[in-house]
């Protein structure tokens, strides 16, 4: 294998081991031996965990932005809404890339807590360059980009905790959306 299909191989390790023991509770040896690879080799494609952190965050995040803008691309307002809304249950269906979005909030969190700001921009940046395509996509209405991304987080909330379908919280959100919890989309369940 070559050094980039290597690197891609970790960062997808990453998200797995990211997802499951979040930042802190991560060891590099983990994601390692996930891979397949030493340690020692690990840190040749990459300089740190922090580096390894930050690629998973930032494949993540541009996966999403990047389903985004494609089915968004010429839309109106309106339609781009209804457009990103559909596919975002196919993007949540991958449980560990659902928690590892968690793992993001919770990380930037704790690295501003703990003295390390630049880590925390680092890993916000990435959510603003997600916020900025939605804002734009929605014609630039603060209010229904905060909506939108709010119930982008409230949905990632309900599956992360695991609610099943049948669960009183999906009601008002399924009576709107009847199909979101059908089929494959975020995991065909609530969690």
């Amino acid at each position: 294998m070559s050094a980039e299909e290597r690197r891609e191989g970790v960062v997808r390790a990453a998200i797995i081991e990211f997802a499951r023991g979040g930042y802190a509770g991560t060891s590099t040896a983990a994601i390692a031996r996930r891979v397949g690879v030493s340690q020692p080799y690990l840190f040749r494609l990459f300089p740190d965990k922090r580096a390894i952190f930050l690629a998973a965050a930032r494949r993540c995040t541009d996966e999403i932005r990047g389903r985004f803008a494609e089915v968004s691309e010429d839309l109106e307002p309106e339609e781009a809404a209804d457009a990103m809304g559909e596919v975002y249950p196919d993007l949540l269906a991958d449980r560990d890339r659902l928690l590892f979005q968690m793992q993001m909030y919770v990380a930037a969190a704790v690295a501003d807590a703990s003295g390390d700001p630049d880590f925390a921009t680092e890993v916000r940046e990435l959510w603003v360059e997600l916020w900025d395509l939605v804002h734009l996509r929605l014609g630039a209405d603060v209010a229904r980009t905060d909506e939108f991304m709010a119930l982008g987080m409230l949905i990632n909330v309900q599956l992360a905790l695991g609610f099943p379908p049948d669960h009183r919280v999906w009601a008002g959100y399924l009576e709107r959306n009847p199909d979101f919890l059908d089929g494959g989309g975020a995991g065909g369940r609530g969690g």
